[in-house]
């Protein structure tokens, strides 16, 4: 039997490609589709209206981002991954993302700042329009960006594959609640710091958004909350 995820209609302005990229990837990382369970390319390709060659394609891109795994002869399992996995990416995360993003305070330029905020801006209003996939890939090429002052390469594509491996099965409740719109206004907030040149306030605010990947937006609650319960 196979199994269909209910996902949202296609951008066909974007690439028929990479459209059906981002929104498996955003599936996968939200968890409209399961962990452990396998998904057919033909099933898929009906559910978005396309072939199932360009979700064969698709579904070969995220396999190499280890979130999927192929099963021959039947399609693609989505991976599951412990909270101890989770764990670890987000430790290696901190340990990785906030003293490169204080790194690079005073050293993006204006017209830097102006990019970044067009993106910025673009991961709120995909929250607010609940385009799970459009704010991911908005927040990535943020980050990405961000990170790309660094002028290393390894490093961005390093914390790139960190941050695709990461789940968020907290960011549909937070849809649902109006609250991911609230969580997106962090970029701008991250990017008012740096114009400052608040190194300290850059670390903490880094620190805070990794937290929430591993809390608020893994789960739909926060470390303290996920304590109490």
């Amino acid at each position: 039997m196979s199994i269909t995820p209910n996902l949202p209609p296609l951008n066909r302005h974007a690439s028929l490609r990479e459209t059906v990229i981002e929104q498996l990837r955003a599936a996968i990382i939200s968890g409209e589709m399961e962990e452990g369970v396998v998904y057919s390319a033909p099933a898929l390709g009906k559910a978005f209206g396309v072939s199932p060659t360009p979700v064969r394609e698709a579904m070969v891109e995220l396999a190499q981002d280890g979130l999927v795994e192929t099963v021959k002869n039947k399609g693609f399992r989505v991976r599951s991954v412990s909270d101890k996995e989770l764990d670890d990416l987000a430790e290696v995360r901190l340990l990785l993302e906030p003293p490169s993003v204080v790194a690079v305070v005073g050293r993006v330029p204006s017209e830097g700042f102006a990019e970044l905020r067009e993106l910025a801006q673009r991961i709120v209003d995909a929250a607010e329009a609940s385009d799970l996939a459009g704010y991911l890939m908005a927040d990535r090429e943020f980050h990405a960006g961000l990170l790309g002052y660094t002028g290393n390469d390894q490093l961005v594509a390093l914390a790139t594959s960190l941050r695709m491996r990461t789940r968020m099965y907290g960011l549909q409740s937070l849809i649902r609640q109006g609250l991911l719109a609230e969580s997106a206004r962090e970029h701008h907030e991250l990017l008012n710091h740096m114009e400052a040149g608040d190194a300290e306030a850059v670390l903490d605010l880094m620190r805070r958004h990794i937290g929430h990947a591993r809390g608020l937006w893994a789960t739909g609650y926060d470390s303290a909350e996920a304590d109490e319960r």
